[in-house]
């Protein structure tokens, strides 16, 4: 496995756009307007012999017209053309490109080759680095990169996403911005033809401002690199992995999808495992361990207290945690007479903590004040559903408020819509991690122990 030339990919200090265009809806227009967007702080060189300028920036006739020699190329083109423009590339210098045209593997070159393969073979005799092809491009908002035709920015934050579906990107881009949450780095690999998930894994591992890495795999064509990069990195750091086709028509799917064998889900499984890599299943997995990655600290153990003011999202917690293998903290007598202080004669005594659908802002404050410092609990989960009698907002207000001090991780749920989003966005701001459902709340939980457990071995 090697990282040569992925400083020009993830880090270039200039980029050429082939095949830039003036015409709407194209890809090379998409991807000028993201380039100027972002604010690259570097040079923009757009590629069209029939345009003095695109999007306003003086254009030129071909890569030998370009008066610096990019870092970074992104072509747009359609295929029949991408091999001598990766030669002519390579020639000049070009560390890498971005090549997000598809199809390269259905069109054959006049030597009886694909596309995909002429490319390769270019890419070969000079080092020159590929992502994709049939891809969205990448993000690296820190440098104020977005060279992709994504709809919209990605924010700058501290995880690095990576996935083979340009879908799957959209879908976590878009709720990530919902929710503040930001990225280091946001890469889509599309067929994967040279840079693959083992070389942006081996190079994220070793990034200072990537905390964390998150991934959704259909296929891996490499499995010896994917398993070496896996394994080092998940010494360093979180990695988490969504891994589609579970199932034989899911796997077929991803196969044609990718171009990769998917090969038998058993065997991803007992890779992942044996790499330290932490397995979610679906999309509401997936968003929750962004939130989870982005804004909570590691976790001491896996003793969970759940306090709410209603029993019945209370026993949907606990049946989840149990379901998921995790544990329930058994309250101290300590615990539960400073909790009888605080809290009205019908508390439930026991965890889940029911603190009673009435409770204002202090009971919440109190009571998470006495659980967050008892020496059984390594975390809390705070629940909440709306009521005509209590504050949504200020019981929000009233958890961030007593946070601060506390030894035990704090995880929170305001359960339901239009009334707990404003408490929501509270906490999203405070920079606490918070989930729409108890079972995602608890997903989270259990993901938090089960990274610390790996780091610990």
């Amino acid at each position: 496995m090697s990282t040569k030339n992925l400083t020009s990919l993830f880090r270039p200090e200039s980029v050429a756009v082939i095949g830039a265009s003036n015409k709407e809806g194209r890809l090379g227009n998409l991807v000028m307007h993201n380039l100027l967007e972002a604010g690259f702080d570097g040079p923009i060189m757009p590629v069209n012999p029939k345009r003095q300028a695109v999007v306003d920036v003086l254009a030129y006739p071909d890569i030998g017209a370009l008066p610096v020699v990019p870092d970074l190329a992104i072509i747009c083109t359609p295929p029949a053309p991408v091999p001598g423009l990766i030669a002519t590339l390579g020639k000049r210098g070009t560390g890498a490109a971005i090549v997000l045209t598809a199809g390269l593997h259905r069109v054959e070159t006049d030597d009886g080759r694909t596309v995909k393969e002429a490319m390769l073979a270019e890419a070969r005799k000079s080092g020159l680095r590929i992502l994709g092809p049939n891809c969205l491009g990448l993000m690296v908002p820190g440098i104020r990169l977005n060279a992709s035709f994504a709809h919209a920015q990605a924010h700058p934050g501290r995880i690095s996403f990576a996935s083979q579906s340009g879908a799957m990107c959209t879908a976590v881009l878009d709720w990530a911005r919902e929710h503040e949450i930001g990225f280091s780095h946001f890469i889509s690999l599309g067929d994967c033809a040279d840079v693959d998930f083992g070389d942006t894994v081996d190079f994220l591992a070793t990034n200072p401002g990537t905390t964390a890495i998150l991934l959704y795999i259909e296929a891996v064509q490499d499995g010896r690199k994917f398993m070496s990069a896996f394994r080092a990195a998940a010494r360093n750091k979180p990695v988490l992995v969504i891994k589609s086709g579970r199932v034989a028509e899911g796997a077929e799917a991803a196969a044609s999808h990718t171009g990769a064998l998917a090969g038998s889900d058993n065997v991803y499984d007992s890779a992942i495992r044996r790499a330290g890599i932490l397995r979610v299943d679906d999309i509401d997995e997936l968003f929750a361990a962004v939130e989870t990655l982005a804004r909570a600290k590691r976790m001491r153990g896996g003793r969970l207290a759940v306090m709410t003011n209603g029993g019945g999202i209370g026993v949907m917690a606990v049946d989840r945690l149990i379901a998921e293998g995790g544990h329930l903290a058994e309250l101290s007598p300590e615990t539960i007479s400073q909790l009888d202080d605080v809290l009205p004669d019908t508390w439930s005594r026991a965890n889940p903590v029911d603190i009673i659908g009435d409770a204002p802002g202090q009971r919440y404050s109190e009571a998470l004040g006495i659980l967050g410092a008892a020496k059984e609990i390594d975390a809390v989960l705070v629940m909440h559903a709306p009521t005509a009698t209590a504050s949504s907002t200020g019981a929000a207000a009233a958890v961030i408020e007593a946070v601060h001090g506390l030894r035990a991780n704090v995880l929170t749920s305001w359960v339901g819509g239009e009334a707990v989003a404003p408490a929501r966005k509270l906490f999203r701001d405070a920079g606490l991690p918070t989930y729409d459902t108890p079972g995602q709340a608890v997903a989270a939980f259990m993901h938090m122990t089960i990274i610390s457990a790996t780091k610990k071995r």
